[in-house]
């Protein structure tokens, strides 16, 4: 089940549970309920349906705004040129129902996120006296150091021959 929808004179094929990017909504805040208009319908029979009767409602997650672009304007030989960057604002919506001819198609609900809270450690009076007067942290040791590896004795250079100069062999 999954209806096509127009938005922002783009269009969507979307489906209950889907979250999409859909040009800025005006006024669109977060868990406000949004109608979409519908173009058509795909039916569980396969076939599309027309629109009449239908609505797609979603939810609004979030508002936010796109990767920056570079645009960049060059005009050879005439030393023109600019850089400017463009962040597209989006609004992202989860698809929460479709309704056909009185049958209603609904998103599974979200899963609420359960904080874990860590458990709080009761201090004994001991260390609690201990937290008052600060004690004075041991010295540190400075670290040993290791030596540096030996070298290796370097090779001799090679002897030069006191007859011709290098240069090309003749074949």
């Amino acid at each position: 089940m999954y209806a096509v929808i127009r938005s922002g004179g783009k269009q969507y094929r979307v489906a209950p549970g889907d979250v999409i990017k859909v040009e800025s909504l005006p006024q669109a805040r977060a868990n406000e309920r949004v109608q979409f208009e519908v173009l058509a319908v795909n039916a569980e029979d396969g076939g599309l349906k027309s629109p009449k009767g239908t609505t797609v409602v979603g939810q609004v997650l979030d508002n936010g705004r796109h990767d920056k672009i570079l645009v960049f304007h060059f005009k050879r030989k005439k030393q023109y040129k600019r850089l400017r960057g463009h962040r597209q604002p989006f609004t992202q919506v989860r698809i929460s129902e479709i309704t056909v001819d009185g049958q209603r198609f609904a998103a599974p609900e979200l899963p609420v996120k359960v904080k874990k809270e860590k458990p709080v450690k009761a201090e004994p009076a001991a260390a609690a006296e201990a937290h008052e007067e600060p004690k004075a942290a041991p010295a540190k040791k400075a670290a040993a150091r290791k030596p540096a590896a030996k070298k290796p004795a370097a090779k001799p250079a090679a002897k030069k021959s006191a007859g011709k100069p290098a240069g090309k062999k003749k074949h």
